[in-house]
């Protein structure tokens, strides 16, 4: 059920973190893999999607930019042939008080975390029903989907539009034979928190509220993220799978 073989997948963000466990993830279980960002995957990741065995390729684009979905799409197409899975894992966050944010920020936020990843599943459930085999688009989304937070309101709107978009997609494609999920992460150790765990009270108030007592890594996301990609999540449209370490719970 978890066997991904044949499938072609697109992950953004995937130099890194979260977006290069993810893609390795779906290349051990069987996955070809384009992996869409500004830099090439660090040597690492690379090593470890050779060991995985399968096609991947690196599209080089800047999803700040509306103009990165096209390309993105034909990237895919040029290697693989075929889109089956979408991850939408790009995304930036700009810090600070809302009496600051500016509208420059705004926007950037807006267009990266939330813009882009609409219309790039938009292009991309277009390609999968020309193929008429169904397909799996995989939103990330955010505990901010859920909460406020503060400090980061481009961020957390985003996170909220990116859940309630995930939604309406599933209501639409659902006929077609096309799962659209959200995939929630809590609070991970990734480049994009480390001003967040540099912040000693505000580490430390965060990390005694997660049951699990410890941040999460990478790694702890890529389990989730085939299953949403896989057979096993067939009869799941318009979820927000969560993976917090319980935090959500507390």
């Amino acid at each position: 059920m978890f066997d991904l073989t044949g499938k072609a997948a697109i992950v953004t963000g995937a130099s890194r973190g979260i977006g290069a466990a993810i893609a390795i993830g779906l290349a051990r279980a069987g996955a070809d893999v384009l992996l869409v960002s500004r830099s090439a995957p660090k040597d690492d990741v690379a090593a470890a999607l050779d060991a995985a065995g399968q096609r991947y390729a690196h599209h080089s684009a800047d999803l700040s930019h509306v103009e990165s979905i096209e390309t993105t799409i034909a990237a895919a197409m040029e290697h693989f042939g075929r889109v089956d899975i979408l991850v939408n894992n790009a995304g930036i966050v700009r810090r600070g008080s809302f009496l600051d944010h500016t509208l420059a920020e705004w926007e950037e936020v807006l267009t990266t975390n939330l813009t882009v990843p609409v219309f790039l599943a938009q292009a991309a459930a277009r390609q999968m029903l020309i193929q008429e085999s169904g397909g799996k688009i995989v939103n990330i989304c955010s505990m901010l989907s859920f909460q406020g937070g503060i400090n980061l309101l481009g961020y957390a709107a985003s996170k909220h539009g990116i859940a309630g978009a995930t939604k309406l997609m599933a209501n639409e494609l659902a006929k077609h034979n096309i799962n659209v999920n959200g995939l929630a992460p809590g609070y991970i150790d990734t480049d994009l928190t480390q001003a967040l765990q540099r912040d000693e009270a505000r580490f430390q108030a965060l990390s005694a509220r997660i049951p699990r007592g410890k941040w999460g890594k990478p790694e702890d996301l890529v389990g989730a993220a085939v299953f949403l990609c896989s057979a096993a999540s067939d009869y799941m449209h318009g979820h927000i799978l969560c993976v917090d370490g319980g935090w959500l719970s507390s």
